[in-house]
């Protein structure tokens, strides 16, 4: 599955486009390589986004087969592993 379809599937961003927004500045990384919104992602993989106030890593856990999934099941196809907030100046 594309890494930004995969994105929206498991609810980590909520539209393709934003998703593929996000993979052309660079904000998305597959175990630490800037990635394209058409790279195929896999089981075992590291994620790591990056939003203007903070950062998520995930690992890839199950990458479905369908289109899109239950939000439950949208749950259990990553594993978290840092979500960071960082301080937004003002």
């Amino acid at each position: 599955m594309r890494l930004d379809k995969f994105l929206t599937v498991a609810r980590l961003v909520k539209q393709r486009a934003r998703a593929k927004e996000m993979c052309a500045a660079g904000h998305v990384k597959i175990d630490g390589k800037s990635a394209k919104a058409g790279r195929e992602v896999s089981e075992g993989e590291t994620l790591e986004l990056t939003f203007p106030s903070r950062r998520l890593v995930v690992r890839v856990g199950t990458v479905p087969a369908a289109k899109s999934v239950s939000k439950e099941a949208a749950r259990s196809l990553y594993e978290v592993l840092a979500d960071e907030f960082t301080d937004v100046g003002t």
